[in-house]
């Protein structure tokens, strides 16, 4: 099986990435535990402009991260798992299957709560972090399983920011929207014009971001709308995608998301937090986290092969999908963001996070179980055969 260069350094920046996501978890939840957990919930709410440092994280630097991810979708499209539909249909079909189910059995479990806006946080999953969790098994791990889980995730976070764009919207300033429609004109000009240089379209979509930001639209939108706008070409090294893409991988991997998590993940574990743990919104999270993205996935795909829609990914077994598919329950930077959008209220906002810090930690472990089980297996029997051929 083919691998590119570019694939081979994301997952090295992602899996790295993803390890240092959950020790960025661990100092924040300690630290905010701690004594010194007043001054640390504050830190994030020092105001820089008219911004607190939080919001700066949350609106302009998850942007840059959501440019990634929209760089991401555009190679698979053009010339990665998803340019031919023989092969970009399995993970699709993985991926709706990963984000419908999850998504109705919070909104049957919430059925009649007033919290049914919850429903998307149990949708997403966490690209760092899943392939965090595979490169703890190294060479075990096929590449076709490691490619697999890479496109579900990139088709979910495609999927979760249609539903941020659709469901977390705020209210329309129709003004500031028309602002930022005619500066991605220009963006989409400047691509057909066959401008290389990348430093237009940066100042042009920080233009963008602003408006979008003032308009209600979640400004994050802004970095996926960006990378549509910047030129692909021949996707070759001289490419400006490859060479925004390539430019902001360790960045993402090693600052933005990092940074995120010690904001975000600051959760006070008190009294109050846990005599409200045990709630049907707090169970529709995690029943949808690790229960429907599991069983969404095998049952979407397992009737897919069986009507020849799809076919499973060249060296993968539906052992190897099974593993993959609790690991596709680690929602964490996604969840949470979701979650931060679906709710104001603090309350609401810190056991959502708790619910899927608790998920994501469950499905990573029950995940690495699962395939540390098989492959160990399956290489013992390989091993039994190769002894029983051998004269």
């Amino acid at each position: 099986m083919r691998i590119t260069k570019l694939f081979s350094e994301f997952f090295k920046s992602e899996s790295s990435g993803g390890l240092i996501l959950l020790c960025c978890t661990l100092i924040s939840l300690i630290l905010v535990n701690s004594p010194l957990g007043e001054q640390y919930e504050h830190l994030w709410h020092i105001k820089i402009g008219q911004l607190s440092l939080s919001h700066w994280i949350n609106d302009l630097l998850m942007a840059v991260f959501f440019l990634l991810v929209g760089l991401e979708i555009e190679r698979e499209i053009y010339v990665g798992e998803l340019k031919s539909p023989g092969k970009a249909i399995f993970p699709i079909i993985a991926a709706l299957g990963g984000m419908l189910i999850p998504a109705g059995l919070y909104l049957g479990i919430n059925i009649n709560a007033e919290n049914q806006d919850g429903f998307g946080i149990p949708m997403a999953t966490d690209i760092a972090f899943a392939l965090g969790m595979l490169s703890l098994l190294g060479s075990r791990i096929p590449l076709g399983v490691k490619i697999f889980i890479t496109a579900l995730a990139i088709i979910d976070d495609l999927g979760a920011i249609i539903v941020i764009a659709i469901f977390y919207t705020e209210q329309l300033r129709l003004d500031y929207l028309c602002y930022a429609g005619i500066v991605y004109t220009v963006l989409l000009l400047l691509n057909r014009l066959n401008v290389q240089r990348v430093y237009p379209y940066l100042i042009l979509g920080l233009v963008m971001w602003f408006f979008m930001l003032q308009s209600g639209v979640h400004a994050t939108l802004t970095g996926v709308l960006l990378a549509f706008a910047i030129p692909f070409r021949d996707g070759g090294a001289k490419s400006p995608s490859y060479i925004m893409q390539h430019t902001l991988h360790k960045p993402v991997a090693f600052f933005i998301l990092p940074l995120f998590a010690l904001a975000n993940t600051a959760i006070l574990i008190n009294p109050t937090v846990l005599d409200g743990f045990i709630s049907s919104h707090t169970l529709g999270i995690m029943a949808g986290l690790l229960l429907g993205k599991p069983i969404g996935i095998l049952l979407f795909t397992f009737f897919a092969v069986k009507l020849k829609i799809a076919s499973l990914p060249e060296g993968v077994n539906w052992n190897l999908i099974i593993g993959a598919s609790i690991l596709a329950g680690i929602g964490f930077t996604m969840s949470i963001f979701i979650s931060m959008l679906a709710y104001t209220d603090e309350y609401m906002i810190n056991i959502s996070k708790l619910s899927v810090l608790i998920a994501s930690a469950l499905a990573a472990i029950i995940g690495l179980f699962w395939l540390f089980t098989f492959t160990k297996k399956n290489q013992a029997g390989e091993e039994h055969s190769e002894e029983v051929e051998m004269p």
